[in-house]
């Protein structure tokens, strides 16, 4: 008889024989796997467990004597021996086979471990595990379905979030039929990586994967409103202002509500991403042939198609688009770190700092002069082929009706530093004579002793100035710092009727009051004021429209002119709708301002009319530009002579060559302009 016993096959025993084993107690013996002769089989730790469970689970055993002089030790003998250091000459024998020898089998193989599982046993291990509630034993080719259709979709979120545009204007079908060079690194980082490593790293990548989505969208709105990307430095801060909006719009409830949605989401958002990172390394690690072949094949290809320029159909194959944006917005960041220095140094350089105030402003003292802003009134309402008609009668009588008073005026283009939102950017811009493109330049100037054009009218002490803010709902301890003697917000100008959207109080009843309160008093100092007319903020619906001033009231009339208006929900599912819309606010806050100026302009009244910031891209389609215009109105001509050498042109519309200036750069001009005459 041969000496070596064949695999999982019992020890035959001689019926006859006086001392043989009984079946009974034979069957409860392990059998011994010689895998190769001569050679004892390796035991793992994990299997003397496994061996050592099952025999618990199985019964006790029984020995017998081995009687061939030339028989081989036991794999389990060879590897432990006895508690007493002694060969043992016994032979272990396993009982019959039983329904439940899974676990023998794995206690039994060659367990050798190495960083990457065979995908024979990881494929034999997913198929036994049962699922939930066993669902994937009872039903193999639906789990099989699962596994696979789980790939495919972590491998979609993955090579999406590489490939997604950051602007939703940018999102095409086209943008995600690219090969990103990312998905090729990342694919070669997680193969070469041993076991442990591979998986943590894919949860860290697949997490900051999630962020970068995050932030993208965060992008997308941004362009949306500011037709600029999140600023990860300082737009932080209008993140509350948001929460606030959400306040005012769905109440405390909803905003608890939404902000509770928007945090669940973020963490939805990060966990997938990770799961599916680990998923994919998971899939490359049963399949690392094909994994590293296919890779070589996909690094090649996007190695030929960037060198060759390949764009079948315009659309760029070889793309390094994820990278490029990870580096603008390392970028932007250290820009954005090393900003605060840059300011510092411009905010104490001012050319009238050290002017007595006796030689300030000459040319404007005993003159009421009111500094208007229009809210989003942008270049776009006159240059648009679609707004453009209406418009220009609104501006041409506005003329004819100035005109007809006595006044005349002068216009030209300023650049803000802003658009579609941040309004308090751009007037801050213009009183400070600072570039003020973010928040952080905004705390910094509001809490400096820099002048404003404002304040250098206090200063001179031949002005009363007051502040007219119908969009101000809160306190506003800003106030103090633009040299304001009282402040008009929005529950301070006896307004009693309905919000129109966001607009507190519609335009006209605003200059109305102003007129009550403060223009139309008798026996008064000359006013300088800040007039804030909020009619044309987003989103431009329902809209106000002109009645008799006489009939304004305490403006309960106000709403029935609401009821009529239109529904901000409707008129935002279509662009075309919301420009239409914008361009009747524009006309209602031009009209109203030409007929205040009409009706109670006088020849002291000098008024500086301006937008302070374009439109959002919807209704600007998307332009860079960023221009304003801005008009001087008076109906004294020396007003208007002392700036004659500026080129702007007659009239409430500049001409489109009219000169273009940056809206931080017209209070010097200003107050160079009518300062002390030269000799």
């Amino acid at each position: 008889m041969s000496h070596h016993t064949p695999p999982r096959q019992l020890p035959e025993t001689n019926a006859d024989a006086p001392d043989r084993t009984p079946p009974e107690e034979a069957s409860a013996a392990p059998a011994v796997n010689d895998s190769e002769a001569g050679v004892p089989a390796a035991v793992e730790p994990a299997d003397e467990e496994a061996a050592g469970a099952t025999d618990e689970a199985t019964g006790p055993t029984t020995t017998v004597e081995t009687q061939a002089p030339d028989a081989r030790p036991s794999a389990a003998d060879t590897a432990g021996g006895t508690e007493d250091g002694k060969t043992p000459d016994q032979a272990v024998v396993p009982h019959e086979a039983s329904g439940n020898d899974g676990s023998a089998d794995a206690a039994a193989s060659d367990s050798t471990s190495t960083d990457e599982p065979d995908p024979s046993v990881a494929a034999s291990s997913a198929a036994a595990r049962p699922g939930w509630f066993g669902w994937r034993r009872r039903f193999p080719r639906a789990a099989r379905a699962v596994r696979v259709g789980t790939s495919v979709l972590a491998g979609a979120m993955v090579l999406g979030v590489l490939l997604m545009p950051n602007r939703l204007d940018r999102i095409t079908p086209q943008s995600f039929l690219r090969l990103p060079v990312e998905a090729i690194f990342l694919a070669a980082v997680l193969l070469v990586l041993p076991s442990r490593a591979r998986r943590i790293a894919a949860v860290v990548l697949g997490a900051f994967l999630g962020l970068s989505t995050v932030l993208k969208c965060l992008d997308m709105g941004f362009y949306q409103t500011l037709a600029r990307p999140f600023d990860l430095v300082f737009d932080w801060i209008l993140l509350s202002n948001a929460v606030d909006f959400l306040k005012d719009s769905l109440g405390r409830s909803g905003e608890v509500l939404a902000v509770i949605g928007v945090i669940v989401l973020l963490i939805a958002v990060l966990v997938l991403s990770a799961l599916a990172m680990v998923r994919l390394a998971d899939l490359m690690a049963r399949h690392r042939p094909v994994a590293v072949r296919g890779t070589l094949v996909l690094g090649t290809a996007w190695i030929v198609c960037f060198t060759m320029g390949v764009q079948p159909g315009g659309v760029t194959i070889a793309t390094k688009g994820y990278s490029q944006y990870l580096s603008n917005k390392v970028q932007y960041v250290r820009e954005g770190l090393g900003d605060a220095e840059v300011f510092e140094k411009q905010l104490h350089v001012d050319a009238f700092a050290d002017t007595p105030s006796d030689q300030l402003l000459t040319g404007l003292r005993g003159k009421d002069v009111l500094f208007t802003f229009v809210e989003s009134y942008g270049r776009v309402a006159i240059d648009d082929p679609a707004m453009a008609p209406e418009i220009d009668a609104t501006l041409k009588d506005g003329d004819a009706r100035l005109k007809s008073a006595g006044f005349a005026a002068r216009s030209g283009w300023l650049t803000s530093p802003v658009t579609g939102a941040g309004s308090w950017l751009a007037h801050t811009t213009f009183l400070s004579g600072l570039w003020i493109k973010n928040q952080q330049r905004y705390r910094t100037v509001t809490t400096s002793d820099r002048a404003t054009l404002t304040s250098y009218f206090q200063k001179t002490g031949a002005w009363r100035t007051v502040g007219i803010v119908p969009g101000v709902r809160k306190s506003w301890p800003e106030g103090k710092y633009f040299g304001l003697d009282n402040i008009y917000d929005s529950t301070h100008l006896g307004y009693q009727g309905p919000y129109f959207s966001w607009t507190p109080v519609p335009d006209q009843f605003s200059l109305e009051a102003f007129q009550k309160l403060e223009h139309g008093k008798k026996d008064r100092d000359p006013i300088m004021a800040e007039i804030i007319l909020a009619s044309s903020h987003n989103p431009w619906s329902p809209i106000a429209h002109m009645i008799d001033w006489d009939d304004l009231g305490d403006g309960s009339v106000f709403n029935k002119i609401k009821a009529e208006g239109t529904n901000p929900t409707e008129v935002w599912k279509s662009a075309k709708r919301v420009r239409t819309e914008y361009r009747k606010a524009i006309q209602y806050s031009l009209d109203s301002l030409v007929q205040w100026v009409q009706r109670y302009g006088d020849d002291n009244t000098v008024l500086v009319l301006l937008g302070d910031h374009q439109p959002v891209p919807t209704v600007t389609g998307g332009t860079t530009n960023k221009d304003v215009p801005i008009t001087i109105v008076a109906r004294d001509p020396k007003v208007l002579d002392r700036v004659a050498d500026w080129g702007w042109t007659d009239g409430l519309k500049p001409a489109a060559n009219a000169p273009e200036w940056g809206m931080d750069k017209f209070r010097d001009r200003f107050m160079t302009a009518y300062g002390p005459e030269k000799k």
